[in-house]
């Protein structure tokens, strides 16, 4: 372990994993209790689309993701709440269109020399020190938004009817998780990539959900199994040179089958649904 850490390139590995896995994971209980997985694999596609526009226009990349990524989050939230689509035709729209963009604006990018193969599919030892430094600063602002309005998020995502008759801007912080979302999912590429980051949006709550059923402790947990899961995962990728995004994912899924495992032979197949009291009133 020392070795490994004796590396300047590792050392960066180490912190953007350790910082993304965080808020991935944070973010993947509010994912798993709002049931927006799929969306999350429509932004997580669209975020291409943002990185080919960065390219065209000599814009860094990731600024360019997040603005597109928010965008189209909203636009996927504006037509599945305002429509007469179906969420999930909505989301297949959106991730295809974004998707085709982003191919045809590289096609049309002469000479461009951005490594595409590294967004797509992540490549966590060639962070920079400019990537940590965003992986920072937009990680830190994901994280203390959530926790500063933790309470109405989780009010929202429990009893959205209750929250709206007490007052509580229903509409706001959906739009807001999905921007929350969106941003993660950008900061998020260099680790595990385009391809794979819905994943990380998913896996560490439901996984955590294998072994708790407690609003608070599915949190913990699933913060625990995104850590695990991203150290597992690189030093895994480090000992047998193996594509480090998909080896972290991989850990993931492992680490939730496992749990899966062990709570079947534990308890059987039956399963209740998150619990956790309903926070009081954010305005009482």
């Amino acid at each position: 372990m020392t070795e490994i850490l004796a590396y300047g390139f590792m050392q960066k590995a180490f912190a953007a994993g350790i910082l993304v896995s965080i808020t991935c994971s944070v973010i993947s209980f509010f994912v798993l209790v709002n049931r927006l997985s799929f969306i999350g694999v429509g932004i997580s596609h669209a975020a291409f689309g943002g990185v080919a526009i960065g390219i065209f226009f000599g814009i860094e990349p990731t600024l360019s993701a997040v603005i597109f990524s928010v965008l189209t989050a909203w636009m996927i939230g504006i037509v599945s709440r305002r429509g007469r689509l179906h969420e999930d035709t909505t989301i297949g729209i959106f991730y295809a269109a974004a998707m085709a963009l982003g191919i045809v604006i590289i096609g049309l990018s002469k000479g461009y020399t951005v490594d595409l193969f590294g967004y797509l599919f992540g490549n966590i030892l060639a962070v920079t020190s400019t990537d940590l430094w965003i992986v920072v600063i937009l990680g830190l602002f994901v994280l203390g938004t959530v926790f500063y309005f933790f309470k109405e998020l989780l009010y929202v995502s429990f009893d959205e009817e209750s929250a709206q008759v007490s007052g509580v801007p229903v509409a706001f912080f959906y739009y807001y998780l999905l921007t929350l979302m969106a941003v993660t999912i950008v900061i998020s590429m260099k680790v595990v990539g385009i391809i794979l980051v819905s994943a990380l949006l998913v896996i560490p709550a439901a996984a955590a959900y294998e072994v708790t059923s407690h609003y608070r402790s599915v949190l913990m947990v699933s913060v625990i199994v995104g850590i695990v899961s991203a150290l597992g995962g690189l030093l895994v990728s480090y000992r047998f040179n193996t594509a480090s995004g998909a080896t972290i994912v991989l850990m993931a899924a492992a680490v939730f089958l496992l749990l899966f495992v062990l709570r079947s032979l534990r308890t059987g197949p039956a399963r209740a649904r998150i619990q956790g009291r309903v926070p009081p009133d954010p305005k009482g």
